[in-house]
């Protein structure tokens, strides 16, 4: 296997190990108990808990799918970074490295993705 593929290969397992967790930490649950989440949700920039509610959801449960799939995977960092930033710096400032450790990690995750691309394991190499 020569260097490429292998740096292929890292990348498609970065995608979709970062994307699934985040899909099924916190994407999913606040998809499928969405009615209690409303009630849960913190609302740091007062739009409202419905909008901010459907802002996470869609950076956390369609952007996490569009990069499993490798389809505009750049674009698709951008809302999972802004979401992640606000958690940390905005809604859990006291928050120590300990206690935030996961979300640094996806922080860490993505903004690589956002660097470095999706590879070529894409599965819209046009949208890639």
């Amino acid at each position: 296997m020569n260097e490429s593929t292998r740096q292929d290969l890292g990348l498609l397992f970065l995608r979709i190990s970062g994307a699934l967790f985040l899909l099924w930490v916190h994407g999913l649950p606040k998809l499928l108990n969405y009615n209690e989440q409303l009630k849960l949700i913190e609302d740091p920039f007062h739009l409202g808990a419905t909008i901010t509610l459907l802002l996470a959801i869609f950076a956390e449960v369609l952007c996490p799918l569009l990069i499993i799939a490798g389809v505009l995977v750049r674009l698709a960092c951008l809302p999972i970074l802004a979401v992640l930033l606000i958690a940390l710096w905005v809604v859990h400032p006291e928050w120590t490295l300990f206690e935030g450790q996961f979300g640094w990690l996806l922080l860490i995750i993505f903004t690589t993705l956002l660097i470095s691309g999706p590879g070529r394991l894409v599965l819209g190499q046009r949208f890639s």
